[in-house]
């Protein structure tokens, strides 16, 4: 087998492993595991590789790639799926029965152990919540050898101390230690470090009897900006996405119709009773209120019309990548978020600061109704590339000194465990270690993902 792709994820990130194993059921991955365990060889998780933050990357040892767990059953209220199912995958066939999976990670080529290891957000996440609040049951494999099937309820049966959790809506960065915790939310953002999730049960939502979509295109930030701060606790808006100037300016060769005075946009869904339902006229004031421009906004009902939309929003992703390649050096991007009271506050934080030392190498783009909005920065040589890294920290600084997360809904993964130490106190992390040890105590599991032993 060739292991070659086994080893890095989308960010770039790289390790080395001696073998890669791709079981096709249960049996094979307690197998697998009890080997490993014998020998004390630590062993890696890995799933589609789209991850940002090296958690699915080896560090030496064993890859199990669970490719090969693609089962998928759609039930009434909910989908029983392999590890390995594709995103995309689940929400085509969740919706040949008229249902949807709430979440909306991005990244639609994430496999469902993925979003479920990092706690995945997403677009829709300003509405339904992260993924964790949608698991209803996982099937694990531990360290042990223990083969369970963990349903929602069921409690965390040994003792572990609670931490505190930032003030956000969403929120990926190390282990979810709450009072009364339930073992699939323990489970669900340990990034592959506590047992090997094999299946899972998700929770499926009716579709709406319609949906509103629209990208909406303000003349500056601040216009955007209120706009958020106006819209977000509307009835059933469901998605709340920002783009500032440079991001417009990206998209601009791939999409005549943006105003050549836009600035700013957002980027909206909201779910409607029916297309005659009285939230749409009321959009007409509310445009014309926010100062956006009303006439040259996009709006549309069909799914066509949202997967067009989405599609302008991830053609933004990918040309931002594209941007960063032919520079010739990493993307530099962030996923922090703050409470949503200090949203403005960032923003206008990165904005000075990205003013200063990268004018016009950057975009900020993402979650604005989360307070979760992501800049990219693009450094041209390599001593603009040791000043992003610098800016970067400060930012991760700024954020906790906001009451912030420094992984909002990507993980820590192993590219920012230093980052995690920002936000937790050293009491806190040894709750987490106290965890991992109880688990996985020869520390074998996901060795160098959000902790060190």
């Amino acid at each position: 087998m060739d292991i070659s792709r086994y080893l890095e994820d989308s960010s770039g990130y790289r390790g080395e492993a001696d073998r890669v194993f791709a079981p096709t059921d249960a049996r094979e991955v307690r197998e697998i595991v009890a080997d490993a365990s014998t020998r004390k060889v630590p062993l890696t998780i890995a799933g589609a590789g789209t991850g940002l933050t090296g958690a699915r990357v080896p560090h030496g040892g064993w890859v199990i790639s669970l490719e090969r767990f693609r089962e998928i059953a759609i039930h009434r209220g909910f989908a029983r799926c392999g590890a390995g199912v594709i995103l995309k995958d689940l929400q085509h066939s969740a919706a040949q029965s008229r249902q949807f999976f709430g979440p909306n990670p991005t990244e639609s080529s994430a496999c469902i152990g993925g979003i479920i290891s990092t706690n995945a957000g997403g677009a829709r996440s300003f509405h339904y919540g992260a993924v964790r609040r949608h698991v209803l049951a996982l099937d694990i494999t531990l360290m042990d050898g223990r083969a369970l099937r963990l349903t929602r309820g069921e409690r965390v049966d040994f003792p572990f101390e609670p931490i505190r959790l930032p003030a956000t809506t969403k929120n990926s960065a190390g282990y979810y230690l709450q009072p009364d915790l339930q073992w699939v939310d323990l489970l669900a953002g340990s990034e592959g470090t506590l047992g090997i999730l094999t299946s899972a049960d998700l929770q499926l939502l009716p579709e709406p009897p319609a949906i509103l979509s629209g990208i909406i295109f303000f003349p500056s930030d601040n216009e955007a900006f209120a706009a958020v701060d106006a819209w977000r606790e509307f009835p059933e808006l469901r998605q709340l996405e920002f783009l500032d100037e440079h991001s417009l300016q990206v998209l601009r060769p791939s999409y005549s119709g943006i105003p050549s005075a836009a600035r700013a946009a957002l980027f909206i869904e909201q779910n409607l009773r029916s297309e005659d339902d009285e939230e749409v006229d009321a959009w007409t004031s509310r445009l014309s209120e926010q100062g956006a421009f009303e006439d040259e906004s996009w709006f549309g009902f069909t799914a066509a019309d949202r997967e067009r939309f989405r599609e302008f929003r991830h053609t933004l992703a990918v040309l931002v990548t594209d941007t960063a390649r032919r520079n010739g050096f990493p993307k530099f991007a962030t996923d922090f978020a703050v409470p949503f009271v200090r949203n403005r506050e960032l923003h206008e934080y990165y904005k000075r600061r990205c003013d200063e030392l990268f004018p016009g190498q950057y975009t900020i783009f993402g979650h604005v109704g989360d307070a979760n909005n992501h800049i990219n920065l693009f450094p041209a040589d390599a001593e603009q590339a040791r000043q992003v890294e610098s800016l970067m920290r400060e930012f991760a600084e700024y954020v906790v000194s906001l009451g912030g997360t420094v992984a909002a809904e990507h993980g820590i993964g192993k590219s920012k465990t230093d980052l995690l130490k920002l936000m937790y106190s050293a009491g806190e992390m040894d709750a987490m270690r106290h965890v991992k040890r109880h688990l996985d105590p020869d520390w074998l599991l996901g060795r160098g993902t959000i902790l060190q032993a």
